[in-house]
């Protein structure tokens, strides 16, 4: 280190990804122990319950530290690495950090130079003024050894003996405890990740006595899974009790019948699950559906990428245009005569707040799960805009590269099953929307067509509503006005 350099090392945190994600997984660190950083520079890609992100370090130095491996699951809050703020690029020796930790206020002046950055392409003007905070359990693969614990863990108390041939240690309910357990009758339980305490709730497994094999005796998920697959086999080799077939009521015979295998609801799978089931238990909603007569647009559709093909279009030029897009732009437009179904409910105030702008999302099937990106200002763009929106968030969400902010504050939802094979589906509301579109496949069908049967490409379009915010009146005109839309698209031409 060059004399007289002044030297301070920050500890940069796990930062605030948004939208109630508190935890995020590490996928891959960009950078090594002794690396220089520069500001903004992506330093480890994580995975949240919405999308793959890249983390920028807000700060400019030598990293001297990193905590945490890939494939472990760290809170919000939590450190990500150490980075020696004012050490020359070619200062590569970790040891050169010095040996305490930088003061806060060393870590406010050097925040004044930072981006501010949170996730790349996002900047914060201030912090939030309130924020959940996480209490941090030492652990990770620092540089420098962390320092033991001053007091020693209290001695569990003696479990009164179970009557029986053998006597086994027991837990706080009486049961016997998993191999390597250590009983914790009191005192905070050494858990961080959320997951991990929902993973053991929803199986039965008492965290108080595992004994996590993680730094500092930190509890991770595979000490409860290990827990949970402890119980299965020696619920699998008890000894069976006979029982006549009398006595055996119905409920056990279905407990007897369950599924062989369990999966946690984790990850964007768990993340889809709350939010349908909170949709369902607030939201009073109600289906209306209509066939309708989709040749026309297909015949649209066909013109609009001939033009396309001849270069005639300007903004996405050479990508045909897709069904999605043009069921976009009559939705925007059914909004447009229906402006209540483009709301939201607030029940504190009571109250329906109708917004001004149109953010479509879309739901769109990946092999992570269920994605909704959103189409933001849907309602100011023209078809081929819509229709380059919807291909580059399509293939984002593909690619797991979606951010937060493209995947949230949707205003109405667009849900074509239809790609599945499958005509009809009453849709779950996108909480906290007031309404989703669904779209069946278009097939060849018998048709009445000016007063002929005929062969037509018909469709199923179904509306799921929120009662509270309209009608049956409400919601059968937008649904018709679709519907017309789809049969003659001449007709968003008086809606433009």
């Amino acid at each position: 280190m060059a004399p007289g350099l002044n030297v301070n090392s920050l500890e940069f945190k796990l930062p605030d990804l948004g939208e109630g994600l508190t935890e995020a997984e590490i996928v891959r660190w960009l950078v090594q122990v002794g690396d220089f950083v520069a500001v903004d520079q992506p330093v480890v890609e994580v995975e949240t319950a919405k999308a793959m992100v890249e983390v920028p370090c807000p700060y400019e130095g030598v990293v001297t530290a990193r905590f945490g491996e890939e494939g472990m699951e760290l809170p919000v809050g939590a450190p990500l690495l150490t980075v020696a703020v004012g050490a020359p690029a070619g200062a590569a020796d970790p040891a050169a950090a010095p040996e305490e930790p930088a003061e806060r206020a060393l870590q406010a002046a050097a925040a004044e130079e930072s981006s501010g950055n949170v996730l790349v392409g996002y900047g914060t003007a201030a912090a939030p003024a309130r924020r959940r905070r996480v209490r941090s359990v030492g652990f990770g693969t620092a540089t420098t050894p962390k320092a033991a614990p001053t007091t020693a863990p209290k001695p569990a108390a003696r479990p009164a003996p179970r009557t029986g041939p053998v006597d086994e240690p027991t837990g706080p309910r009486g049961e016997p405890t998993r191999p390597g357990a250590l009983a914790r009758p009191d005192g905070p339980i050494p858990v961080i990740s959320p997951l991990v305490r929902k993973l053991a709730r929803e199986n039965g497994v008492e965290l108080r006595e595992l004994t996590g094999t993680g730094p500092d005796g930190l509890i991770m998920r595979a000490d409860v899974e290990s827990a949970i697959a402890a119980e299965r086999t020696a619920a699998d080799t008890a000894p069976v009790t006979r029982t006549p077939v009398a006595a055996v009521s119905e409920e056990a015979r279905g407990a007897s019948a369950g599924a062989q295998e369990r999966y946690p609801l984790i990850g964007i799978r768990g993340l889809v699950a709350d939010k349908m089931s909170r949709s369902r238990r607030e939201i009073p909603e109600a289906t209306c559906w209509v066939d309708a007569d989709a040749t026309e647009l297909l015949a649209a559709r066909a013109a609009m990428n001939a033009a396309v093909k001849s270069g005639a279009a300007k903004e996405g030029a050479g990508r045909k245009i897709s069904l999605l897009a043009l069921f976009a732009r009559i939705s925007v437009a059914a909004l447009a005569r229906y402006p209540m179904l483009n709301s939201t409910v607030d029940m504190e105030a009571r109250e329906v707040v109708r917004l001004a702008d149109v953010h479509l999302g879309f739901a769109a099937q990946t092999d992570r799960g269920l994605v909704v990106p959103v189409v933001r200002d849907a309602g100011t763009r023209t078809t081929e805009s819509v229709n380059a929106e919807l291909i580059r968030l399509t293939e984002s969400a593909r690619d797991g590269r979606l951010t937060p902010g493209e995947l949230t504050g949707g205003t109405f939802t667009l849900n074509n099953y239809g790609v599945f094979g499958v005509d009809g589906s009453t849709p779950i509301i996108n909480h906290p929307e007031a309404a989703m579109l669904g779209v069946g496949r278009i097939v060849p069908k018998p048709w009445v067509h000016q007063g002929e049967l005929a062969v037509r490409h018909v469709v199923q379009l179904s509306l799921t509503f929120d009662h509270r915010v309209c009608d049956g009146g409400t919601a059968g005109g937008f649904l018709r006005f679709v519907a017309d839309c789809v049969e003659q698209p001449a007709m968003l031409l008086r809606s433009v």
